[in-house]
This record gives structure tokens, C-alpha cells and sequence, in this order.
């Protein structure tokens, strides 16, 4: 009986709404290390969260790209180190110091063929054409099949790490929702031409293609050259 009625506090713990002061005792012990105590950041060390707003926050918090262990490390995915409601309050007190909400997507109101020209025009050429990711200079851009909706939306007005951020007059509702939904339908493209290679693209899979088909040649040409008379 009392382990269950631990469980019902520590759920009621984790859905009770998220308070100012709360967010701002996280922040405190997690962030201002290198965003600063009034969270202007600090300079070559960190950026300041001042107009930023919800959007950022909830980015980088979601998909564990913070916090840091040395600010010089490139934030990556990994499993978030903060709970949902440690999230929400995080993300809460640096919205208050003004800035964007979290942007809303729908991507079943988007062109996939928009989407496909606008991913080909602005992020291909870092993430691929299948959105599997590469490495550019500097950095690596990472693969995005585990990324949700919001969390590709965030990234293009973010602009995280290396990435450009994009406006609304770059790149409007319509158009996010028209790149989300591309985003998407690349988790299960179809293979017309057979062995899929990955979805790496025509030209690398071509490449390994004729690579293939050499090495079975030479391997003919050997076994040919071996059965002629001396």
C-alpha cells in the first residue's frame, strides 16, 4: 500500500505544473555555469537565452543537447537529462525573458514536393538528400529520424550549432510544415530501383554499384584466365 501511494505522489510530482522559481533553482545548478547567473551568457563560452524564448529551450532540452559537459563539446542527441516537468520549468523561466513560443506543425497541411525542393535547396547539402546526416566543417550534421515534428521545426528557426537559423520571411508556416512533412516521409522511402543501399543517394550507391560489378569482373576475368591451356 505505501509503495503505491509513493507512486501516485511521484506521478502527481511529475504533472504538477512547472513554477518560475522552480525553473529558476534548475537553471541556477545547471545552466549558469556558462550562461551567467542573469542568463546573458558569458562571452566565448556560451550565448545569452535573453529573447531566445520557449523554442530554443525546448530544442536543446528535448533531444539532450544540453547541458554540456565541457562548453567546447558539440551539443549532440542523447537521452535528455532532465525529467518532463524539470523540462517544462527549465524551459518556462527562460521564456520569460521574452522571445518565440514553440512553434505549432502541422505537417498533413504541407507539399510533400515543396518540402522535397525546399529540404534539396536549404539542408541537403549537410543532411543529405535522405536526411540521414554528414559531416561538414566543423562539425557533424546529424542524421534526423528520430527528431519529432516540433523538434525539426525548432532546429530550422533555432538554427542550432553550425546550422543558419531561417525566419518566418525565409521560411514561412507553410513552407516548415511543407519541409517537416518531407522530413518524414523520408523514415520509409520507397526502393524502386531495388537494394536500397541505405537511401544514401543515387550517386553514392552508384559508386558501389561499380564497385560491386568490378570486383565480381576481375573475378570472372581470373577464373577465365585460370582455365585456358598452357
Amino acid at each position: 500500500m505505501r509503495r503505491v501511494v509513493l507512486a501516485i505522489v511521484f506521478a502527481a510530482a511529475l504533472a504538477a505544473p512547472a513554477s518560475a522559481q522552480d525553473g529558476r533553482a534548475l537553471f541556477e545548478e545547471g545552466c549558469a555555469t556558462c550562461h551567467g547567473d542573469d542568463a546573458r551568457g558569458i562571452r566565448g563560452t556560451a550565448p545569452t537565452l535573453h529573447g531566445v524564448g520557449a523554442q530554443a529551450p525546448d530544442f536543446y532540452l528535448s533531444t539532450g543537447r544540453m547541458p554540456l559537459a565541457d562548453p567546447e563539446d558539440e551539443p549532440v542527441r542523447t537521452r535528455p537529462a532532465y525529467t518532463p516537468a524539470q523540462r517544462r520549468a527549465l524551459i518556462g523561466y527562460v521564456a520569460s525573458l521574452g522571445g518565440p513560443p514553440v512553434p505549432q506543425v502541422a505537417p498533413e497541411r504541407g507539399s510533400l514536393s515543396e518540402g522535397q525542393e525546399l529540404f534539396t535547396s536549404h539542408c541537403a547539402g549537410c543532411h543529405q538528400i535522405e536526411g540521414q546526416g554528414g559531416v561538414v566543417p566543423g562539425g557533424v550534421a546529424p542524421a534526423l529520424q528520430e527528431a519529432t515534428p516540433v523538434q525539426i521545426a525548432e532546429a530550422v528557426r533555432v538554427g542550432p550549432y553550425l546550422m543558419p537559423p531561417f525566419t518566418e520571411p525565409q521560411i514561412d508556416r507553410h513552407q516548415l510544415d511543407s519541409i517537416v512533412r518531407y522530413v518524414l516521409s523520408t523514415r520509409t522511402p520507397p526502393d524502386r530501383g531495388g537494394w536500397g543501399i541505405g537511401n544514401i543517394g543515387p550517386i553514392p550507391e552508384g559508386m558501389v554499384a561499380w564497385l560491386l560489378a568490378g570486383a565480381v569482373l576481375l573475378i570472372v576475368a581470373r577464373l577465365l584466365g585460370e582455365r585456358r591451356p598452357a
